[in-house]
Parts: C-alpha cells; structure tokens; sequence
C-alpha cells in the first residue's frame, strides 16, 4: 500500500511542481514578457499497478485538473499560479481500499530569465507549495515544500532544448524523503506551420526513503497554434522505471493575453 500511495503522491508532485509550458514536465526559460500572461487549463489521467506479491495486485488511478496563470512583471520577471484539483482511487485485488478528491496544493511561483545570447537562455524558477488540501485524503503533504529549478534553454530553428535542474524540499508525515532533485530534458520541433512535435525524458529521487530506483519517464506530445492567442496541446507519459507511474494521459489549453 505504501508504494502505491507514494506513487501517486510522486505523480502529483512531478506534474504541479514544474508548472511548465503543457504537456511537458520541463520548462524552458522563455519568458511572457511586461504586461504579457497567458492561462493555462491542464488535465492529466493517471494509471498504475503494482504486484506486491503472488496474491496481491494494487492498482491506483486518478487525475488532477489544473489552472495556472503566468504574468509577466517585467520582460525578464515572471510570477506564476497554479491551482490543481486532484481525485484517485486505489484498488487492492479489485477492492476499493482509497478514494479521495479536493482542491490539492495551490503553487506559487517566479521565473526570472537573467541571460539570453546567441540562442541560449538561462532562468531560475523558486516557488512554493501551500498545503490547501486535506492532509487527511491524502491530497497534500499537510506542509509548505519549497522548490528551486535551473533552467536552460537552446534554439536552433526549428528545434529548441530545454534542461531543468531542480531541488525540492518535500515536507511531509509520510516517513518519506524531504529532500528532493530533479533532472529532465526536453526538444521541440517545428514540422510544419503552427505545428510542434515535443519529447521530454526526466528522473526524480524517489520519495520512498527505502529505495534507491528513482523514477524515470518518458514523454511524447504535439502542440498546434490554433491563433495567436491560442494553443492546443496532448502528450503521453510512460514509466521508465517500476516507481514512474505507468501510463499518464495529458491534454490542455492556453490561452495568450
């Protein structure tokens, strides 16, 4: 039981804390621009299973739905808000042993970009994460986690990478690790007008203090432009790893003001 939870505690904290540009999991450093944001709406279906033993399956499955607005201070100053709501069921041999839904941990966060030159950009991204759900379902940590993301970003028409390090301070009464990293990589590509291709690999320490097989992930989408104001997007997230969880499914809309 106590994999399965942490594996679901894990695929919500991969998918709220990078608050990047959907469906990836690794942000670039681009800014909005002053006087620039754009609203994100992301929905994210999960699926995992875990054989304990020769007896016992355990299967959880869930989502989380999110909002997130991004406005630019200045050209080079981001703030950034993202509020999820999250809802999972665990089964053990096709009976319900968990189910929650709510409002999880509301994330506020900065991008500041302090170099750009000959196609390179670099930022820094801190944020928190207010514990805004109930401790109790299991939908937060019941603390504030601090994060710190590097990012860096490459383009070379039409493909663009982006590298994210980042530390996270994880909180929590779960007898789970409290100090967190984070690596991932990502590629855009330009194939036609309006069209991207996108590909994001990452690992993440895992939250069990007990192992030390990390999470790793694998990420396939595609974003279309429908306007200048308005993006369109769909991904697929698959374990590399037996702590990753197995499958995620990612859609969402942005939309530029």
């Amino acid at each position: 039981m106590k994999c399965v939870v942490l594996s679901v505690m894990g695929f919500f904290m991969m998918i709220s804390i990078a608050v990047a540009g959907h469906p990836l999991v690794t942000d670039d450093a681009g800014t909005q621009g002053r006087g620039k944001g754009q609203m994100e709406f992301g929905l994210s279906l999960f699926r995992d299973k875990d054989k304990i033993d020769e007896l016992t399956t355990l299967k959880a499955e869930g989502g989380e739905a999110t909002i997130g607005v991004t406005v630019g201070l200045v050209d080079s100053l981001d703030v950034v808000l993202s509020v999820p709501y999250l809802w999972f069921t665990v089964d053990g041999n096709d009976t319900r042993l968990d189910h929650a839904s709510g409002l999880s941990d509301i994330n506020l966060g900065a991008k500041w970009r302090f170099l750009e030159k000959d196609g390179w950009a670099l930022a820094i991204k801190p944020g928190i994460s207010l514990p805004s759900g109930d401790e109790d379902k299991g939908l937060d940590s019941g603390h504030t986690d601090y994060r710190l993301f590097l990012i860096a970003s490459k383009e070379f028409e039409p493909v663009a990478l982006h590298f994210n390090l980042g530390f996270i301070r994880h909180q929590n009464n779960a007898d789970a690790r409290k100090d967190i990293w984070h690596a991932s990589l990502a590629a855009e590509v330009a194939v036609i007008k309006d069209l991207k291709l996108l590909a994001n690999v990452g690992i993440e320490r895992n939250l069990a203090s007990d192992s030390e097989t990390h999470p790793a992930f694998v990420l396939v989408g595609i974003s279309y432009d429908v306007s200048e104001r308005i993006t369109v997007d769909a991904g697929i997230k698959y374990s590399l790893t037996s702590p990753e969880t197995d499958w995620t499914y990612l859609t969402g809309l942005t939309i530029k003001f």
